[in-house]
């Protein structure tokens, strides 16, 4: 009896240690494993994470309470005393820069804290989704998405450590602008991955769709909407797939609303970091305008940071572009098929599809236009 039990456990070890080998990814929560963990010890993840399904871990949580109080009283000291900390030989560009950064950054970590409860909700309902998807859904793009959530959070640590060291600032300064940038960039890498998994459902249900029409006697044809014995089971069908459409669009929207005001503040810092790094540091007025692009070596620190900022950018664009291309070939299938029916019963399913279709559409074209603009 305590030979089974202990194989038994050994197995539910050796299944949890395969869903967390990295690069390899077979489920939701080995794709997310390296952002869970990373957000984990940000305290911005105070969740149970070998779990199903997530559940708030009370002591991560007394943690989390612990670490955003500890940083928000230390943002308002630091941002007090930055101006005394510059001296009288003070740089006011990199003075604005960092008053701004730190403003954005703590409300970028007192949402992400208030959210916690929503953000978990939302984290349930897509992993109840995602469990639709077969392991090969995740095993390809796995390696690029455990890649960007790796080394950009080591080029964070490494950038903000060197050009602390070359401002000379305060070490309290030091640490709160890694905090700050680590848990941006955790929270803008939360949301591109669950993108990508929502995208994935959207394809799983236009696959479904045409699947339906690969399946009849005459796929060129639709005359197989006529056929009394499989009406049943067509409208059966459509009705999982609204079903299941719902869902994904209610997962979409939540998300949008929650990642709304981390959106918006990713974008106050990149036009800060832009606007204060090339602006201030690369075009200079001596006599007259002068652009200095990258000969000073104190300058060259720069813009790597700035090129970070540009893909993370690139990454959020191309990704919601990704799920607006996806929505809008769910909606040609599902226009083929209102257009191949004259049955009202399956005509009003497929309206109730196409109806969600345009919400979710909606939601896709404003983050898009947030960020190319």
């Amino acid at each position: 009896m305590f030979s089974l039990l202990s194989k038994i456990r050994e197995r539910i070890k050796d299944k949890i240690g395969e869903r967390r080998q990295l690069f390899h990814a077979m489920d939701f929560q080995s794709l997310m494993y390296p952002c869970f963990t990373f957000g984990r010890i940000l305290g911005m993840h105070p969740y149970k994470i070998n779990t199903l399904p997530f559940e708030i871990s009370k002591p991560c949580y007394i943690i989390s309470i612990i670490t955003v109080c500890v940083f928000f009283f230390s943002s308002l000291i630091i941002t007090i005393n930055i101006p005394e900390w510059f001296g009288p030989h003070r740089n006011i560009s990199k003075l604005i820069e960092l008053v701004s950064l730190q403003i954005v950054g703590t409300f970028i970590t007192i949402v992400t804290f208030v959210l916690s409860g929503p953000r978990i909700r939302l984290l349930k309902s897509i992993l109840q989704i995602s469990s639709r998807l077969s392991s090969e859904s995740y095993q390809k793009p796995s390696i690029l998405i455990h890649i960007k959530d790796i080394f950009g959070i080591f080029f964070l640590l490494v950038y903000t450590i060197k050009d602390c060291y070359k401002w000379r600032i305060s070490v309290s300064l030091k640490l709160s602008a890694l905090y700050f940038n680590l848990v941006s960039f955790q929270m803008n890498m939360l949301y591109i991955n669950c993108i990508y998994v929502l995208t994935a459902c959207f394809k799983k249900i236009d696959n479904d769709l045409k699947n339906l029409l690969i399946m009849c006697d005459q796929p060129h044809s639709v005359k197989w909407f006529c056929f009394t014995q499989r009406k049943s089971h067509l409208l059966m069908k459509l009705k999982a797939l609204k079903k299941l459409h719902l869902e994904i669009s209610n997962s979409v929207r939540m998300l949008n609303i929650i990642f709304s005001p981390q959106i918006l503040a990713t974008i106050v810092t990149i036009i800060i970091v832009i606007t204060f790094e090339l602006h201030f540091n690369v075009i200079s007025w001596q006599n007259g305008l002068s652009i200095g692009w990258m000969k000073q070596i104190k300058n060259r620190i720069t813009m790597p940071y700035v090129v970070f900022h540009a893909i993370k950018i690139a990454l959020i664009t191309w990704t919601c572009q990704t799920g607006k291309n996806q929505v809008i070939k769910i909606n040609t299938t599902v226009h083929d098929v209102l257009n191949s029916t004259d049955d009202e019963q399956i005509k009003r399913e497929v309206l109730k599809i196409l109806i969600s279709l345009f919400i979710v559409l909606i939601f896709y074209i404003m983050i898009h236009f947030l960020y190319t603009e």
